[in-house]
């Protein structure tokens, strides 16, 4: 896993942080590997559906992001990637803790990346239990910023 000083967690977290989105959710990058990237997403008012529990936008967001930013550590330089589609299963549903998403590289051709995201709720006492899965298609794109 990459070390914050590391330039492939650099190249995540510095994407990362114009993600207004995720900002405003609370995301937390919490480990970089090549082709493998894990996300956290606390529990807060602004991830809720209307009984309470994390929203499945709110879910299929963090996957979305797990995966492309796996699909970016395998992208070459100057380059970053974009969604093409994603196919999401909502498995079980909470309304505490928080939910980490880890996103995986299952093949980087020139063309697209094929990635998949598994989501893990963690209630307070550590226990995981799996919430979501995502498969995901990714184009790479020229970096424009």
């Amino acid at each position: 896993m990459s070390h914050p000083s590391d330039a492939l967690w650099q190249r995540v977290h510095t994407s990362l942080l114009r993600q207004g989105l995720m900002q405003h959710l609370g995301t937390r990058l919490l480990t970089v590997a090549p082709g493998e990237v894990t996300l956290a997403l606390p529990y807060s008012e602004r991830v809720t559906q209307q009984q309470g529990g994390f929203h499945g936008g709110a879910m299929g967001a963090l996957a979305d992001i797990a995966g492309g930013y796996a699909g970016l550590t395998v992208a070459p330089e100057g380059m970053e990637v974009t969604t093409v589609e994603y196919k999401i299963n909502f498995l079980n549903a909470f309304r505490d803790g928080e939910l980490h998403a880890t996103g995986k590289v299952l093949k980087a051709g020139k063309r697209i990346i094929v990635t998949m995201a598994e989501v893990a709720h963690v209630a307070a006492d550590g226990q995981r239990t799996p919430c979501a899965v995502m498969q995901q298609t990714l184009a790479p794109v020229p970096q424009t910023y």
